[in-house]
């Protein structure tokens, strides 16, 4: 498996796809599929059946995982989105660093 450009928390742009040019935040990751949940992208309805807590049931929109391929990491700093490489701190810990600003992710 291939490492993951972006964690939890990140904001990221969308590049391809239908939602393409909206950003949002990372909610979660999903390692073995290799898909991110972005808040505000992809969204899609789901029924729920009806229930003794919701008896007449009801449709719900919610975000569904988009491909982590399809996502770039907007750089902190500059507010713009970027690529990134890995490096390691004087601790020997691998550290994320933008492409466009050499600045620490």
């Amino acid at each position: 498996m291939t490492k993951i450009h972006i964690k939890k928390g990140d904001k990221v742009k969308v590049i391809a796809g239908d939602d393409k040019g909206t950003e949002g935040e990372v909610l979660r990751i999903i390692r073995d599929k290799y898909r991110a949940v972005v808040k505000g992208v992809n969204i899609v309805k789901r029924h729920i059946k009806p229930s003794a807590q919701n008896p007449q049931g009801k449709i719900v929109e919610m975000e569904a995982p988009i491909h982590i391929s399809n996502l770039m990491l907007i750089d902190p700093k500059t507010e713009t989105p970027t690529r990134i490489s890995r490096k390691r701190d004087e601790k020997g810990n691998p550290i994320r660093v933008s492409k466009k600003s050499n600045e620490i992710i």
